[in-house]
């Protein structure tokens, strides 16, 4: 029961961990290409990952899509990496609610017929956080899925480590750095384990 414990509270401090970029974790986001289904005005998709997380639409530093008919934004990585986490800026001005019911999709495939990593379901704030756990992938996309919507983001910053492989012999082994069971983590599991089995 004791083991059963410590297991329980350490899911729920690797959970909690997830969406918080790791300590030197590098936005893979900034040296990738972005498209998007149409330019609002001047809104092009590559103001999304310029490093300016501004929120006023206003000001000329957000990405944003015309009235269409499922708008997408999309961002070729131009690797394949295991994506920990996405953190999306959306408009703080006005409108904020467009984004609400849009899909983040991650995998190798450039039409963005990609696996759903998440759906964003709060926009009360203006960061939204998205757990990805180490889904793998070199195109990272936000659809507006099944509707005609305005698709307008301030800045995306993708959270990741590049798949590595290495060889021996005839066998490739894939190393998958973002693995949960990382030494800190398992020091972390060790010692609420201690900790538990030494309480009076």
């Amino acid at each position: 029961m004791t083991l059963l414990v410590a297991l329980l509270m350490f899911r729920f401090l690797i959970v909690a961990q997830c969406c918080t970029p790791e300590p030197g974790a590098v936005n893979v986001a900034r040296n990738g290409e972005a498209s998007q289904s149409s330019n609002f005005q001047s809104s092009y998709a590559y103001k999304a990952i310029d490093g300016n997380a501004d929120g006023d639409f206003e000001k000329g530093f957000c990405s944003h899509t015309n009235d269409d008919f499922e708008s997408w934004w999309n961002l070729d990585l131009k690797k394949t990496y295991n994506i920990s986490s996405i953190i999306i800026t959306n408009r703080q001005d006005a409108c904020e609610k467009r984004l609400l019911g849009a899909e983040i999709r991650i995998g190798d495939s450039p039409d963005r017929k990609n696996p759903v990593c998440k759906k964003v379901t709060d926009v009360s704030k203006p960061r939204i956080s998205l757990c990805c756990s180490g889904m793998s992938g070199r195109y990272i996309s936000v659809v507006i899925p099944i509707s005609f919507e305005y698709l307008a983001l301030c800045e995306v910053e993708v959270y990741a480590k590049e798949k590595v492989a290495m060889y021996a012999g005839n066998i490739a082994w894939t190393v998958i750095s973002a693995n949960v069971w990382s030494t800190s983590n398992v020091i972390i599991f060790l010692l609420l384990y201690y900790f538990i089995m030494n309480l009076p």
